[in-house]
């Protein structure tokens, strides 16, 4: 059986590890905070002390890391992933980064004779817990059939997306119209809470639409008025509409919607809310419009 590394065990990745550890890898683990890797070492993986050396101890390393800036230093950095990577190993980048990132990292790493795929996921900490994951893989077909029972172990998902930094694409989408709808539904419901509607009735009159979806969080954030602990930082938020945005430009595709979102999460990052529930942005709105989102 392959021995998996796991770089980075914050809210997504300890779930997603441990959900590889309980289908019986080998597991080799490091984190910037050793103290993350605590609950896999219990489990009987191995600690490293660098992305280096999980490289060198593992054939599969997966990396789940806040932004590009993190997955360039943990992939090629001082004693990143390219120091310790051997021919016929495999790179898999889980986290939500820059196409044009991962494909220059496989630049790289081709010259050592090893293989990269980016496979992002859409999942939240709980879901992951439970193995509710979405992955989408991208790169080399026959490297990602290869990797199919490391992607099985943590998702009950795997949608193969094509030519590598394809996966980081679709992801990317995936969150922007997330955002932006999730904009959109702030924006009405301050009117309906403004106008004298009735939020109970106007959640369940639109229960068999996009109200219907949005349920779950706004129960537990918007109508609580709580934004902590976050499911998902509003700084994360931030980056992922950026780096839509920022792929818009790229390949000149009109987003006027996505970049409204982007300039909302800018004001919500100048107001220290980043490391809030990205739910967050209903409090401006409610701020902005004058009303709370609340049951009378």
């Amino acid at each position: 059986m392959q021995t998996v590394g796991f770089i980075g065990l914050g809210n997504l990745g300890t779930p997603m590890a441990r959900n590889i550890q309980r289908a019986g890898f080998p597991m080799v683990v490091f984190d910037v905070v050793e103290g993350a890797t605590r609950p896999l070492l219990e489990g009987g993986a191995r600690f490293a002390a660098s992305p280096g050396e999980v490289a060198a101890a593992s054939d599969v390393i997966l990396s789940s890391v806040p932004g590009p800036p993190e997955v360039e230093q943990v992939a090629l950095g001082p004693e990143g992933i390219a120091s310790g990577i051997g021919e016929g190993d495999v790179y898999v980048d889980l986290s939500t980064s820059r196409p044009s990132l991962i494909r220059e990292i496989a630049g790289v790493f081709e010259g050592k004779g090893a293989h990269v795929l980016d496979a992002p996921v859409l999942t939240g900490p709980a879901a992951a817990e439970d193995r509710e994951v979405i992955v989408m893989p991208s790169g080399d077909r026959a490297v990602f059939e290869r990797l199919l029972p490391v992607f099985e172990a943590f998702a009950d998902k795997v949608v193969y997306q094509g030519e590598l930094g394809m996966g980081s694409t679709c992801k990317l989408v995936n969150n922007m119209i997330t955002l932006a709808v999730r904009q959109v539904v702030a924006e009405g419901l301050s009117l309906g809470m403004k106008a004298g509607l009735d939020l109970e009735a106007l959640m369940e009159a639109g229960s068999r639409m996009t109200l219907g979806t949005q349920r779950e969080g706004l129960e537990r954030t918007v109508f609580r008025g709580e934004f902590e602990p976050p499911s998902f930082r509003q700084a994360l938020a931030r980056k992922d509409i950026g780096l839509a945005n920022e792929l818009a430009r790229e390949l000149s595709v009109p987003m006027p919607v996505a970049n409204i979102v982007e300039q909302v999460a800018i004001q919500c990052g100048n107001l220290g809310w980043g490391d809030l529930d990205t739910h967050v942005i209903y409090r401006l709105q409610e701020i902005a419009a004058g009303v709370e989102i609340r049951q009378r």
